[in-house]
């Protein structure tokens, strides 16, 4: 099975060997029987190590990302700390973007700084920058987004990735915003790929998760170490839930990604707008490299307003098919102002969000009635 939607639908998804049925049953059972002590049936022993459920979703992960290995989490985050505590020692040192997910830095900076990390913030898309950042600290892992969440700057993994090598770091790609359909870090050099699940992989704002995938046998050893220790693991339901969205990722993906350049063009021609940040714009400035690595240009627009704070806030309460929410990627469309919101933990720092900048998931709506919705919420500027 070579081409990504055959993977989607089938990896990990054979017909249950008993009744035939063609979608595989939820196995919702804490723990298994023992055919007498330490006779496992299939490996399976108790709920926080292995469950079917979990297996098929990891094997379905690890064939769309082009991983050996794949790891279902309750979270996002839960999976991003399993990966840094499980490859990584105190006095270690994480590079990350200047702009990452607020969530990453508040994990790496306050939760795993007391436990020794370090880390340093650059502006990924500067390769010097980078470079000395990297020399300057005891760095095991540069940490990317791209595009990034929610400035929508593009990074040249590969470039990224020979910069961390040469240095003797890892190179993690957070791909929760290009999803495996758009992008293939691990085939661009990176060594491990992280997602929210929870986002465009799911696609149904219905299952909370996260997912690391990688290919190096030692580090998933490690890595499946600290999850079954540590026990945040995708519960089955949200497991099976997870599979079931992620069989029509690619069909989802060609819809966002249309339906996104239809309401970034939209926005860049409106007088109150300032500047509109959205990577398959001709004029953004990380258009090529996209253009380069991906697929196409995803379901995310970011937009600053002229108006300032006011006028963010203004349209963020006047839309009404665009719900005024927290995450990204589901099949609605949601309206997010960051500052307030996704981002508010990093407030006053070197990562904080422009106030004037709103974040738009673009969902699976008609575009015409969703450009409709931001020109009446825009008319009341």
């Amino acid at each position: 099975m070579t081409s990504f939607s055959t993977r989607a639908i089938h990896a990990g998804q054979a017909p249950d060997p008993t009744t035939g049925a063609v979608i595989p049953p939820l196995y919702q059972s804490t723990t298994y029987a023992q055919d007498g002590v330490g006779g496992l049936r299939n490996g399976y022993e108790y709920g926080r190590g292995t469950n079917p459920t979990r297996d098929s979703l990891q094997e379905q992960l690890a064939a769309l990302e082009g991983g050996k290995h794949a790891f279902s989490f309750s979270s996002g985050l839960a999976a991003e700390d399993a990966l840094i505590r499980g490859l990584l020692a105190p006095g270690d040192h994480i590079v990350l973007g200047n702009d990452a997910y607020g969530g990453t830095y508040r994990l790496i900076n306050k939760v795993l700084g007391k436990w020794g990390i370090t880390n340093t913030a650059v502006d990924m898309s500067d390769a010097a920058a980078l470079a000395a950042a990297i020399a300057a600290g005891n760095t095991k892992i540069v940490w990317l987004e791209t595009p990034s969440n929610p400035m929508m700057k593009i990074s040249d993994i590969a470039a990224a990735a020979q910069a961390a090598h040469d240095a003797g770091a890892l190179l993690v790609v957070d791909n929760t915003f290009a999803s495996p359909y758009l992008q293939q870090p691990l085939a661009l050099g990176a060594d491990v790929v992280v997602h929210s699940t929870t986002k465009y992989i799911g696609g149904h704002s219905d299952a909370v998760g996260g997912a690391v995938i990688l290919n190096d046998d030692a580090m998933a050893e490690e890595i499946g170490f600290i999850q079954f220790a540590v026990g945040a693991v995708s519960a089955p339901m949200e497991a099976w839930l997870t599979t079931r969205g992620l069989k029509t990722l690619a069909v989802r993906m060609d819809r966002h990604s249309a339906s996104a350049m239809a309401v970034a063009r939209w926005l860049k021609e409106q007088p109150a707008v300032e500047h509109v940040l959205y990577p398959g714009l001709e004029e953004h400035p990380g258009h090529d490299l996209a253009k380069a690595q991906m697929k196409d240009f995803g379901g995310m627009v970011s937009v600053s307003f002229k108006g300032g704070e006011a006028a963010a806030r203004k349209v963020a309460e006047a839309t009404r098919l665009f719900l005024l929410a927290e995450s990204l990627g589901g099949v609605e469309s949601l309206m997010n102002y960051p500052s307030e919101m996704t981002h508010a933990s990093v407030k006053g720092t070197e990562l904080a969000v422009p106030e004037n900048l709103l974040r738009l998931s673009v969902g699976l709506e008609d575009v015409e009635d969703l450009i409709a919705d931001l020109d009446q919420a825009f008319r009341q500027l």
